[in-house]
Order: structure tokens, then sequence, then C-alpha cells
């Protein structure tokens, strides 16, 4: 591992990005230029000792894991990304599958939304950043592992899951996850990790089965729907989607629906979660006993 070369990457585009670049208040007395170590490390989810030792060349190994967030909080290119994996002799992402690596452009946009609950997934549904009000809205999704990082497989595999959602819409949402995947089984056609997530669904669910036979297609760009968070009860949203040139990573909006008092939840959940001692996460509904006691286990020291 090329410890004083990773060093100095780290450090140099640490000093050259703004806390406005990033979604984060500019602040006060700044003695030096760019982010401060804290505000990467707060970004990255990491401790701020230990992207201090990362920075000074006496650090461990990073994990794939600690490199994906740190390249993304750092607005690394998929270029300078794959410099750091192989700084610390790591292949990178890539391959056969979709791009996991969010660009800094989609996390500027992403930044930018403050107000708004919005996430980047990948087009099997993989969470792979959340802004601070979606964190809020339906907890952290991102230190999850395995499956579980997906929706869908939530949604067919942990009833708990469903409490957050009205029990109208259930069918319907299964029905727009089940269409979505097929309309990216199609396009994606033969790629191992499509062939194995969608097997493993239908081994996992009879309802995912049913659904999948019925040969349901549709790719979900715009969507209407309520969010029963335990907290602040049932907030309805307008969703939006839009896609990447290459259509394998996706940005979810969830606009408050006019009419409704969504906005003023909203700002009842960002109050909430500012009073919260130590940044503490809400409980969320999308999470069943044995997942969020996983999300505690999977949070990197």
């Amino acid at each position: 591992m090329e410890r004083s070369e990773l060093a100095d990457f780290l450090r140099r585009r640490r000093e050259q990005l703004t806390p406005t670049e990033v979604g984060l208040p500019p602040g006060s007395r700044r003695r030096t230029p760019g982010l401060r170590r804290d505000e990467v490390a707060l970004l990255a989810g990491i401790s701020t000792d230990y992207y201090t030792r990362l920075e000074q060349a006496r650090g461990p190994r990073p994990s794939t894991q600690v490199l994906a967030a740190l390249t993304r909080a750092l607005r690394y290119t998929s270029d300078e990304r794959d410099h750091v994996y192989f700084l610390c002799e790591h292949s990178p992402p890539g391959g056969s599958g979709p791009d996991k690596h969010v660009g800094p452009g989609m996390m500027h946009v992403l930044a930018k939304l403050d107000d708004t609950p919005a996430a980047v997934i990948t087009d099997l549904g993989e969470t792979l950043v959340q802004n601070r009000m979606h964190m809020l809205l339906v907890g952290d999704q991102t230190v999850l592992t395995g499956r579980n990082r997906y929706f869908a497989w939530r949604w067919f595999t942990d009833p708990a899951v469903r409490e957050f959602c009205p029990p109208g819409d259930v069918d319907r949402i299964s029905r727009r996850q089940v269409a979505d995947l097929r309309a990216t089984a199609a396009r994606r056609a033969k790629a191992p990790d499509v062939l194995d997530y969608v097997g493993a669904l239908r081994a996992a669910s009879t309802e995912f089965e049913q659904f999948w036979n019925e040969h349901l297609v549709s790719v979900r760009l715009s969507d209407v729907k309520s969010i029963v968070h335990p907290e602040v009860g049932a907030i309805a949203f307008d969703c939006e989607t839009l896609l990447t040139t290459s259509a394998t990573q996706r940005l979810l909006i969830y606009r408050p629906r006019p009419g409704t008092d969504a906005a003023e939840k909203l700002e009842l959940l960002r109050v909430i979660g500012t009073q919260r001692l130590g940044g503490s996460e809400p409980v969320s509904p999308l999470y069943s006993a044995a997942v969020a006691e996983q999300r505690r286990a999977a949070v990197p020291d």
C-alpha cells in the first residue's frame, strides 16, 4: 500500500473542496482553506481519528467499503476513484456489473437538495448514497450489507419493511418493483449481477415469483407515494427519478405533495433530527429488529 501517496492525494482534495460544494454549512473561523478532517470523516461515515491516520500515512489499509465512502465524500471522478483503489492495492469496482461510484456531478446535485429527501440508487435498487433528509425519513440504508442493501429484497423478504406503507399501497408497490426490475433485466440481459439477484428473489419470495411470472414491465420514472414515519405520521410525496446516461444509477427525489401537510411534516422531521443529541438516527419503519442490528454492527470504526 502506498501510504504516503494516498495521504497526499486525500489531503490535496480535502483542501480543494469547500463546505458549500459538499452540502455543509460554511461555518466561521476557518484557519485553513478547504474542508476540515472531521468534516470529511462525517461525510464518509468514519471516525475522525481513522481519517486523520490515513492523511498522516500511518493508518491500516482501508477496506473497499471505506474507500467507496471516501471517494464519494471527496467528490473524486471515476479515474481518481480507481487511482485511490490502486494506491491501496485493491481492484477498482466495476467489471461486468454497473459502476457504483457516484460521480461528483450527481453528488453536487444531491448536496443542493438539502430540504428534500433524495438518494442515489443502482438500477437494481441498491442504495449508494443518501442526503440528510432521506436518512431522517427512512434511516441510513448505506450501512446495510449483502442483499439487505436492495429495497426489493427487503420489501419481499422482511414483512416489517411494509409497516411504513399504507395498506392500500402494498400491492401497487410490489407490482411496480417487479415491473421495474423486469425492465432492467431485459436491458442488461445475461448480466451476472441481475441474474443472481432475480434468481435469489424468485427463490426467496412466492409473491415475487407470482408477479414475475405475470411479466410485468415498466421503468419507474415517477410515482405518488406515502411514507408512514413513526414520529410524524404519513407524509405524501410526488417521487421523481432521474437517470444517468447509462441508466445504471438513479437519483430519487421525494417532493412534498402539494395540497397536503407534507412540507410541514418534513420541517418537523428536520427539527427532530437537529435536536437529537450525539447525532443518533431516528427510528425507521424500514427496518426490522434483525436488520437494525445489522446496521449497528456494520458501521465502520
